[in-house]
């Protein structure tokens, strides 16, 4: 499969070969669901957190006597059914996180790849390099390449300059070779890669 390289002027610079194994495949929504599901598992905080009886700051001392109030019998006031007492079964500190084997990781990859191949959402340019960090220069080349929401993937360095101009430019992302995943393909409309990025995702997913 072929596909054109561009200049950030958006001027033409040649063409290049993808791989058919890895932006040729027939995307597959199961694997994609489980990958992208896994991605933001492991990233949640997981820090909620309920007090439990033992843990609420109430005095221990028995509310009334056992006998003789009419009432139902009761210890100290830091149980589950009065006001400000403990929560029973409540949500504690824990770890979202759940395995997924590696194959799937890679597959899921390939997929997201070539799913953005086949929807003609891939632009490969020749570098990600600005001489300045100018948001203003990098915003005008975005708008000649008809880039809106897009994640731009280099090679295994992200140029400085061409990071901090796009910093500021809303719907813009850059990633190094090594970061590009499956969330962050599908969540942009278009994805960049540079020549140097190709290269470096191809060594990755062989």
């Amino acid at each position: 499969m072929k596909a054109e390289v561009m200049t950030l002027d958006a001027s033409p610079a040649g063409d290049v070969e993808l791989n058919d194994e890895i932006f040729g495949l027939e995307p597959r929504a199961d694997i994609l669901h489980r990958v992208v599901r896994w991605q933001l598992a492991k990233r949640q905080a997981g820090t909620h957190k309920t007090k439990t009886r033992s843990e609420v700051s109430y005095s221990t001392k028995k509310i009334y006597r056992q006998k003789g109030t009419g009432g139902a019998r009761h210890g100290d006031k830091g149980v589950s059914q009065f006001r400000h007492g403990g929560t029973t079964k409540g949500p504690q500190v824990r770890s979202h996180a759940h395995d997924l084997p590696k194959k799937v990781r890679k597959l899921g990859l390939k997929l997201a790849l070539s799913a953005k191949a086949k929807a003609g959402e891939i632009v490969v340019i020749e570098n990600a390099e600005l001489a300045e960090a100018k948001t203003k220069v990098l915003a005008a080349s975005a708008k000649k390449l008809g880039l809106r929401r897009a994640l731009v993937i280099d090679g295994a360095e992200v140029n400085a300059n061409f990071a901090l101009a796009a910093r500021n430019i809303d719907g813009i992302d850059v990633l190094p070779s090594q970061g590009a995943n499956v969330y962050d393909i599908l969540r942009r409309d278009k994805l960049v890669i540079t020549k140097a990025g190709l290269e470096a995702l191809e060594a990755r997913l062989k």
